[in-house]
């Protein structure tokens, strides 16, 4: 994949909500097989799609791309061997031995691509329109459905949900919208009218503890406004609950971030993955992880020689 391609590919995951790293190489010294401006999508789950590099490059750019995702902050990396580079590392850089029996060098800069907010919006009074755009300006991805339209499986734990049916089937539109389990859920109505339908909901057997989480009325509480400044109210609540980190909208899945335990090659000093991709090799009672299958046959002929100068650094 490349080209073309990949800016297709960054549309797709995008449109779907998925986190994702962008690795470009903005720097080669040979005899790196990548050249600059090449490009690949790092999944949370670790795929990649594109080309940055070969087999040594290739899994510190994924472990590194799944850090940028889960940090959320971009990072320049400078990978190959300390010596190539000395003082003149530039600060804020990150540096990475990779040896690998090559003297070929790269710079990357990866930056992490996090889903915007997704906002759902039930209805299709002039509010409810006003609101789609208002957020469809801050740059969230905004749908507008009709009330029976709608169905659970249109949002997710990270979306927000604003129930606008006012008066039309809010019963039944509020009990969909409840079993998706948005980050946020609100209804537009006054309190007597939120109390009415929650209690209906309650006597229907939805757990309170879910209809406590609705917000009613939604938006931030401005007195007697329009129904255009009442878009604005509920624009501004989701903004104001976004920026202190209230809504349960996490940018990567936890479970897809975790960072494999890691080991130096004793051979190039690579940092690679400390299980069964690392090619183990237990010696002495020790286990020994490498970049390729070449560090760990030159191991394997004279494990004393690699052990002695890693025991001298």
């Amino acid at each position: 994949m490349e080209g073309i391609a990949i800016l297709e590919e960054i549309g797709e995951l995008t449109r779907r909500g998925q986190p994702f790293a962008l690795a470009t190489v903005v720097w080669r010294q040979s005899p790196s097989s990548s050249q600059p401006g090449s490009r690949a999508i790092i999944t949370a789950e670790g795929e990649v799609h594109g080309w940055i590099g070969g087999a040594c490059a290739e899994p510190v750019v994924i472990r590194e791309a799944q850090r940028v995702m889960a940090d959320g902050a971009a990072k320049l990396l400078l990978l190959g061997t300390p010596d190539q580079f000395g003082a003149a590392v530039p600060e804020g850089m990150t540096v990475i031995p990779i040896a690998c029996q090559s003297e070929g060098a790269l710079e990357i800069y990866i930056e992490p691509i996090l889903p915007v907010p997704h906002l759902v919006i039930v209805g299709s009074s002039p509010m409810a329109r006003t609101l789609a755009d208002l957020a469809g300006a801050l740059g969230w991805r905004t749908d507008l459905v009709s009330g029976p339209d709608f169905a659970p499986a249109a949002a997710d734990e990270r979306s927000m949900i604003v129930v606008a049916t006012q008066g039309h089937d809010d019963e039944d539109v509020l009990e969909r919208a409840v079993a998706a389990r948005p980050a946020y859920l609100g209804l537009v109505g006054s309190r007597r009218r939120g109390s009415t339908v929650l209690g209906y909901l309650a006597d229907r057997g939805v757990p309170q503890e879910e209809l406590d989480r609705v917000r009613v009325p939604a938006g931030l509480d401005l007195g007697k406004t329009t129904h255009a400044e009442i878009a604005v109210a509920i624009l501004a609540e989701l903004v104001q609950l976004r920026a202190a980190g209230a809504l349960r909208e996490p940018a990567v899945p936890a479970a897809r971030t975790r960072h494999p335990a890691q080991a130096t090659d004793p051979v190039c000093g690579m940092t690679v993955a400390a299980d069964a991709s690392g090619r183990p090799l237990r010696h002495d009672g020790a286990d020994y992880h490498f970049c390729c299958a070449a560090c760990r046959q030159a191991f394997e002929k004279d494990p004393d020689a690699y052990l002695e100068r890693e025991t001298r650094c």
